[in-house]
């Protein structure tokens, strides 16, 4: 059986039907504009957002926005209580989900932890604990070259607040980790 060949760069291409809010002329789209996307422009999957199940969203609309700095995008209400809501890091475009679980659905999420990343790992770390929340593990370099704290959500999840830097996307990093605790 013959391989469908691509087309040649030079060929015509039809483009994508566009909602008409993006008709007429060309105009740069922001940061945010793109990471709203859920294909990218080859139609690739990417990364939408993470949902957590939470047995009180206003409970957990306290801790991601008002004590980590998440940004409310959106949330639904049901009698005038949140049973969902969706918000952006503050720095970034990453989105989470906060979503009211059942009366008796477990919220346990053993095997699962959220990462993230703040350069002022320390200070961020300070403040959360100067706010009386508890820190699990306090800020330490790990053999991997980043450095983490780790704490819980109040339903439980586990949470690594971390700094990564330049090493965030370096193989050699996990090389240079396995090599030293080898010796």
């Amino acid at each position: 059986m013959k391989k469908p060949t691509r087309k040649k760069a030079s060929a015509k291409r039809t483009p994508p039907p566009r909602p008409a809010k993006h008709a007429g002329a060309k105009h740069p789209r922001s940061r945010q504009d793109k990471a709203s996307v859920t294909l990218d422009a080859d139609g690739k999957l990417t990364f939408n957002h993470a949902m957590v199940y939470v047995k009180d969203v206003e409970r957990g609309l306290r801790f991601y926005r008002d004590l980590l700095g998440f940004k409310l995008i959106e949330d639904f209400r049901y009698e005038n209580k949140p049973v969902y809501a969706r918000l952006r890091a503050p720095g970034g475009n990453g989105t989470i989900a906060l979503h009211q679980a059942g009366p008796e659905a477990s919220v346990l999420s053993d095997g699962v932890r959220l990462y993230f990343e703040v350069r002022e790992l320390d200070d961020f770390c300070r403040n959360l604990q100067q706010k009386g929340f508890h820190i699990t593990q306090l800020p330490r370099m790990m053999p991997w070259g980043w450095r983490h704290a780790y704490l819980n959500d109040p339903d439980g999840h586990e949470i690594s607040l971390y700094w990564a830097g330049e090493n965030r996307m370096k193989k050699t990093v996990m090389k240079a980790a396995q090599k030293a605790a080898r010796a």
